[in-house]
């Protein structure tokens, strides 16, 4: 982590004449004190907080490129921030700065039932949106959990439950209004479903973490609510027997929506954290969406392969509290798994890998947490080939950080020999620097410093992430 210690050293005081312009443009809505700069100088990653110098909180692209504007004239760092959730360090203040806090650009602009399209601003979380366009029979499928802002998932390329039936942002994400780091606001992509005309902006900023520009509005896809939804629950004797019949699923073309893998410790986890009693073994949390016939074969032809491969039994879950239920224990599995060592802190990290290896890559991974005696669990949406692996660690304790962190860079380092990534939906931030590298070479590194270079000339955007200046 020496490009942390490196980047830290470039931190320099605010000026008093930054402070002071902020203030005339927000009033109010500038924060230097230390709760709030606390607050903003942490995420869910296991890194000790780095605080920026004061929080700004945005209620127009305008005020936005405004706040960029002053920070460019000062070389000041700019860190946006939606709801702080992610998990490899992305808002963290490394150089200090300033912290862009879009929470309060909450707005959804506009909804277009005919395109199936909504455009929000970057604020707006994923539940908010899901409650407004209810009543349109619509809804936003891109569920990573947390109930993540919408700019910010864009700015991650995230995905989570869903993504292996209606994708992950970057297919769902149309277009963007962004600031860029000089200031200028332009507008990438329209709500048209295909376009050939230029460079795909919208490709660029999604996915860029922050470290090209400020998202600060977002046009989606939504898509119909299905007709019937039906859920089922199957344990296995074996973390292959489960891999196994989600591959032989995918092969058969079940459209499977949603099918999440928790190994043992996992399952161990959400029972004592949400008080069910699932079995202790494996287990395939499995959702289908489409007509009432569709469902039901669907769910038939998936039964009859878990069955062949060893399923210990095959519940339903129809009725909606009852899903509910169900995936609220698989979403609070972070913390569940916290309380497997009380007073410890996590460690989480992901890869994705083609889905005929990922039994190998989850069953070497297991083996070796094992063998390094760490407490941990192993989630998993396993129908694209991504999963999650969380080692509770003594955040005091740097050898039970140090087997932690090897675990992971064995766990990547195997992923991308199996021509796989170093992350599937986590992101780079801080935590997966190196991997970057290791997964695409130097010469592409090379070619993303060069568009970093080009659109944050001054790299005030979110500086030390990504790739290194």
């Amino acid at each position: 982590m020496n490009h942390i210690v490196d980047a830290q050293k470039l931190r320099k005081p605010i000026p008093a004449e930054l402070l002071s312009a902020l203030r005339e443009l927000v009033g109010e809505r500038l924060s230097t004190t230390q709760a709030m700069r606390e607050h903003h100088g942490r995420d869910e990653s296991s890194y000790d907080p780095m605080l920026p110098d004061a929080v700004v909180f945005a209620h127009s692209t305008e005020e936005v490129a405004a706040i960029v504007k002053l920070c460019v004239a000062h070389r000041v760092p700019l860190i946006p921030y939606g709801t702080g959730t992610s998990l490899e360090g992305h808002v963290l203040a490394l150089q200090g700065g300033i912290t862009v806090d879009l929470s309060q650009m909450s707005k959804v602009l506009a909804v277009n039932p005919e395109d199936l399209t909504a455009t929000v601003q970057a604020g707006v979380t994923r539940k908010q949106l899901n409650q407004e366009i209810k009543d349109t029979g619509l809804f936003f499928p891109i569920d990573p959990g947390a109930d993540a802002s919408i700019g910010g998932m864009a700015s991650t390329r995230a995905s989570g439950t869903n993504a292996v039936r209606y994708g992950t942002m970057r297919e769902n994400t149309l277009a963007l209004t962004v600031v860029t780091a000089e200031g200028r606001i332009i507008k990438t992509g329209t709500r048209a479903k295909k376009s050939s005309a230029g460079y795909d902006l919208t490709r660029v900023y999604v996915g860029s973490e922050g470290t090209l520009g400020v998202v600060t509005e977002v046009t989606v896809r939504i898509y119909p609510q299905p007709e019937a939804i039906s859920a089922a629950v199957c344990s296995f004797p074996s973390v292959g027997d489960a891999v196994t019949t989600v591959i032989q699923a995918i092969q058969v073309g079940v459209p499977l929506a949603r099918v999440e893998f928790l190994d043992a410790n996992g399952v161990k986890a959400i029972n004592a954290h949400d008080k069910l009693n699932l079995p202790e073994k494996p287990l395939l949390l499995f959702e289908f969406h489409g007509s009432e016939n569709g469902v039901k074969e669907q769910a038939e032809l998936v039964q009859e392969l878990a069955n062949d491969n060893n399923a210990l039994g095959f519940e339903w879950a129809t009725k909606p509290e009852e899903r509910s239920r169900l995936w609220a224990a698989r979403h609070n599995a972070y913390f569940a798994l916290l309380q497997l060592r009380p007073g410890s802190r996590a460690i989480a990290t992901d890869c994705c890998v083609p889905i005929s290896r990922l039994a190998e890559c989850i069953l070497d991974t297991k083996a070796d947490c094992e063998a390094n005696n760490i407490i941990y669990s192993i989630i998993g949406h396993v129908g694209d080939g991504n999963f999650h692996v969380q080692m509770m660690i003594d955040p005091n304790d740097p050898a039970d950080i140090a087997r932690a962190e090897g675990v992971n860079e064995r766990m990547v380092t195997r992923a991308i020999a199996m021509d796989g990534t170093c992350t599937g939906e986590h992101g780079v931030g801080l935590h997966k620097m190196d991997f970057l590298i290791q997964e695409h070479g130097d010469g592409a590194i090379d070619v993303m410093r060069a568009i970093k270079h080009a659109l944050d000339p001054n790299n005030i955007m979110n500086p030390g992430k990504v790739v290194r200046w």
